[in-house]
C-alpha cells in the first residue's frame, strides 16, 4: 500500500504540481507564525514547547485521521496517504527553478541564471560566474531533492502519513527557527536544529548511499569518507560529497559575493561544474528515485507474501 501511495503521489505531482504560495503552504505559514508569537520568549525551553505544539499536533492529527479512515476502508487510508504525500513532497517545485537556471546558462545569460538562483536560494547570486551558478544549482538540487523527496519517503515508509508530516515540518522548523544566529532567536531555535539532526540522521545517509550506488561508486564513497566532514552541516556534507563524487564534478569551493570571495571547502573530484553537469545531476536524482521505489516495491511484496 505504501508503494502504491508513493507512486500515485509522484505521478500526481508530475501531472499537477502544487504551485508556490498555495493555500496549504499559506495556512501552514500562518499557523507557524502564530505559534512563534505565542511561545517565543527567547529561551531554549520555549523552543522545545513550540516545536512539540506545532509539529506534534500536526503529526497526531494526521495519524488519527489515517487510523480512522483505514478502519473504515483500506482504500480510504491509501487515498489519505496519497493526499499527505502530495502536500508534503515537492519534486516539481524545485525542478522548475532548476530548469530555468539551466536554460539561462545554455543561452549564455549568466545574469538571468543568477537571478533565478538567487530567488530559489534566497540569497544574492548576482556576482556568480557561470561555473559558480551551475555549482550552487547542483548543490541546491541535491539538498532540496533530499529534503522534499527522499527524506519524506523514508519517514513515510516507517510511520505512514504521520512520518511524512513529521519530516516535512521538522525540516521547515529547522529552516525557519534553527538557522537564526541572533541571541534570543538562536536559543529559541536550537531545539529545532537538534530535532531535525536526529530525524534526518538515517534519511541523509540513505540518500547519500543511493547516490553512491547509482553514480560513480568509488569516487562517491571516497568523497563521502574523506570530504563530508569538512562541510559545516554534517548531513548536507554527506549528501553533497557523495553526490559530487557520483557525478565526477567539483562542488563547494569559493564563491564571488559582495565584492569579495566566500571560502568553502571543496567537495568532489573531476571537472569544474557546468550546465552539462546540471543535466547529469537530474539523471542521478531520477536514478536514485527509481532505486528507492524498486527497493520499496521489493520490501512491500516480500511483506505481503510473508
Amino acid at each position: 500500500m505504501k508503494f502504491l501511495a508513493l507512486l500515485a503521489a509522484l505521478l500526481l505531482e508530475q501531472v499537477r504540481p502544487l504551485p508556490e504560495g498555495n493555500r496549504a503552504d499559506e495556512w501552514l505559514a500562518r499557523y507557524l507564525a502564530a505559534v512563534e508569537r505565542y511561545f517565543n520568549a527567547g529561551e531554549y525551553r520555549h523552543g522545545v514547547v513550540a516545536w512539540i505544539v506545532f509539529a506534534g499536533s500536526a503529526v497526531a492529527v494526521t495519524a488519527l485521521i489515517f487510523q480512522a479512515l483505514h478502519a473504515l476502508s483500506a482504500l480510504l487510508g491509501l487515498l489519505w496517504g496519497v493526499a499527505v504525500l502530495y502536500l508534503t513532497m515537492g519534486f516539481r517545485r524545485f525542478s522548475t527553478h532548476y530548469t530555468e537556471i539551466e536554460q539561462a546558462l545554455r543561452a549564455a545569460d549568466v545574469s538571468l541564471a543568477g537571478d533565478w538562483l538567487g530567488k530559489w536560494c534566497g540569497r544574492s547570486a548576482g556576482e556568480y560566474r557561470a561555473t559558480e551558478v551551475a555549482r550552487v544549482a547542483i548543490e541546491q538540487g541535491l539538498l532540496v531533492s533530499h529534503r522534499q523527496v527522499f527524506g519524506i519517503m523514508a519517514w513515510f515508509v516507517v510511520l505512514g502519513p504521520a512520518g511524512a508530516v513529521l519530516y516535512r515540518l521538522a525540516a521547515m522548523l529547522e529552516e525557519k527557527w534553527g538557522r537564526r544566529s541572533d541571541g534570543e532567536s538562536g536559543a529559541f531555535g536550537r531545539f529545532a536544529t537538534q530535532a531535525f539532526h536526529w530525524i534526518d540522521w538515517v534519511p541523509a545517509r540513505l540518500t547519500a548511499a543511493s547516490l553512491t550506488v547509482v553514480g560513480n561508486f568509488e569516487d562517491a564513497a571516497y568523497c563521502w569518507r574523506m570530504q563530508a566532514h569538512t562541510w559545516s552541516r554534517q548531513a548536507d556534507g554527506i549528501i553533497l560529497a557523495s553526490g559530487a563524487g557520483a557525478l565526477g564534478v567539483r562542488l563547494g569551493s569559493a564563491l564571488h559575493v559582495d565584492g569579495g570571495v566566500e571560502r568553502r571547502p571543496e567537495l568532489g573530484t573531476g571537472a569544474e561544474a557546468d550546465v552539462d553537469h546540471m543535466q547529469s545531476a537530474v539523471g542521478l536524482i531520477w536514478r536514485a528515485l527509481v532505486l528507492w521505489m524498486f527497493v520499496i516495491l521489493v520490501v512491500s511484496v516480500a511483506h505481503a507474501l510473508g
